[in-house]
């Protein structure tokens, strides 16, 4: 343990000396890379100097051991008891923190949310599932920008396309790709009877241009007039814009923006992510093996999640975890599940390295 802290401990000395450099802002990629994994290393560096200190103090207190005094030996084996048990912690700590992490956790998300079975009443759904993920990025301190809104006039959501930016934004979010489900009387059900409706979340990690090669050639652009809600044209040129990627036939749309550039450039960016998605997933194929994590982040069509409405309560399936604080959770709470999740996957890398 010691050996592998240490070399932990000189990397993180080694990122602050290049950073600390005058000419280290000079390729600001390079730098913000360096800052990331930097920033990344933290608790854990700090966890293992706390770790060696402990392991040289009970050395210390073992020659004491040595020693004809026997108050002092008296004292020295309760000392080397209180700090085997903290070792005893911070050793499982460590263990959880030295499993190597995705390079992806530190990027920005996007997030994408469509509604599912369940009509009108699912597209209210998928609309408070966007809010409550706006106000989880809200408490989480990072920048959130719509890409692509199609919302209905009966204030429900049928696809929304959300890019969130921040530290460890896709990290965070990355467990909540799946179906989501609810359980709640409609507004319009004058009988009492629950009514059960679901969306699809897609957590995706914003690829940069080093990621993704896209060929100009395997492009098909489209340009159309944007409409609204209902199918309203909210302009009159055709500033709206459909890619279609040949080789794989995704296709991306965006029309929030009245400039047809902007337009191109988000629908560029979802597609950028879609296509990573894609090689990840091949590469995580060729990669798994029999078992199979709990908290999978690649099945869409697997029911993560269930929100009770009338009885309060969220349940995550994957992981059995019941918390009865609905309101809390769709006002962006979301802390508590994200931490069981992560800890979950944690266990489960630690048991697979």
């Amino acid at each position: 343990m010691i050996d592998k802290i240490q070399t932990v401990i000189a990397r993180y000395d080694e990122l602050g000396e290049l950073m600390s450099q005058p000419d280290a802002m000079a390729d600001m990629k390079a730098f913000t890379k360096m800052a990331r994994e930097h920033r990344a290393m933290k608790e854990l560096v700090e966890i293992s100097h706390k770790y060696i200190k402990d392991y040289e103090q009970i050395k210390e207190h073992e020659e004491i051991l040595n020693s004809n005094d026997d108050e002092l030996k008296e004292l020295a084996k309760e000392e080397i008891g209180e700090l085997r048990d903290s070792l005893a912690v911070q050793e499982e700590t460590l263990k959880i923190l030295l499993v190597p992490r995705n390079p992806d956790d530190d990027k920005n998300t996007i997030l994408e949310i469509r509604s599912g079975t369940g009509g009108d009443e699912a597209a209210l759904f998928a609309g408070d599932l966007y809010r409550m993920y706006l106000r989880f990025a809200e408490r989480s301190g990072w920048k959130t920008e719509i890409m692509s809104l199609n919302d209905n006039e009966g204030g429900g959501v049928k696809e929304v396309i959300i890019a969130l930016n921040g530290d460890g934004a896709y990290g965070r979010l990355k467990f909540e790709s799946g179906v989501h489900r609810v359980q709640r009387i409609p507004e319009t059900e004058s009988s009492g009877r629950i009514h059960t409706s679901a969306a699809t979340v897609a957590v995706l990690s914003e690829a940069e241009d080093v990621d993704v090669a896209i060929s100009e050639a395997d492009l098909k652009i489209d340009t159309y007039r944007a409409s609204g809600a209902g199918g309203q044209h909210v302009n009159k040129t055709e500033s709206a814009i459909r890619i279609t990627h040949n080789p794989t036939g995704l296709v991306v749309t965006c029309q929030d923006e009245s400039s047809q550039h902007k337009n191109r450039d988000k629908a560029m960016k979802v597609l950028r992510s879609r296509l990573y998605e894609v090689e990840m997933e091949r590469q995580h194929k060729i990669r798994a093996d029999a078992r199979k994590s709990m908290v999978s982040t690649g099945d869409r069509s697997a029911k993560i999640r269930t929100y009770n409405f009338p009885q309060g309560r969220v349940t995550d399936h994957r992981i059995n975890l019941t918390l009865y604080k609905l309101n809390d959770i769709m006002d962006g709470d979301l802390t508590e599940v994200i931490e069981a999740l992560k800890l979950e996957d944690q266990r489960f890398a630690m048991e697979t390295v």
